[in-house]
């Protein structure tokens, strides 16, 4: 157990995770799918390109902002899209890697055109439930052949 373990509240379903977005403000939430928190921030907000090994300035993140032509449509769907489309960063993060929500400061673009963020404030982690409820809402209301991001399946 961490810190955070005990700090952080968790988001147990979508509606939960709806709720925290739209108190949180929507342009600065994130979901970074890491060991956690404590390792995150004593690594001095650094991510490490999967590629080459390189130094990233800033904690690779997956941005929870709506973008303006969804506007007007499910925002629950919208996050559990955010959330199914990166989900196998959790696999091949390996053991102890789990997603947790964040609010930030994106400085860049790491080299998959993900927010690199700092000024890191963890919110939130998201309990295994809520994957597996994101993942039956997309699959309802998704094409058959629509997948993750993941490039390797």
């Amino acid at each position: 157990m961490t810190e955070w373990d005990n700090r952080l509240p968790v988001v147990r379903d979508l509606d939960e995770l709806v709720s925290a977005f739209r108190r949180a403000g929507e342009d600065e939430l994130y979901v970074r799918w890491s060991r956690g928190p404590d390792a995150d921030l004593r690594s001095g907000e650094e991510s490490r390109d999967g590629l080459t090994g390189m130094l990233l300035p800033g904690l690779s993140a997956n941005s929870l902002a709506r973008q303006p032509w969804w506007r007007g449509r499910s925002l629950r769907l919208w996050l559990a899209r955010r959330l199914h489309d990166y989900q196998h960063l959790r696999e091949r993060g390996g053991p102890g890697v789990r997603p947790w929500l964040l609010r930030g400061r994106e400085i860049a673009r790491g080299p998959d055109n993900e927010p690199l963020v700092v000024d890191a404030e963890p919110l939130a982690w998201i309990e295994d439930a809520v994957m597996h409820e994101a993942l039956r809402l997309v699959e309802r209301e998704a094409p058959a052949d629509w997948g993750s991001m993941d490039r390797q399946s």
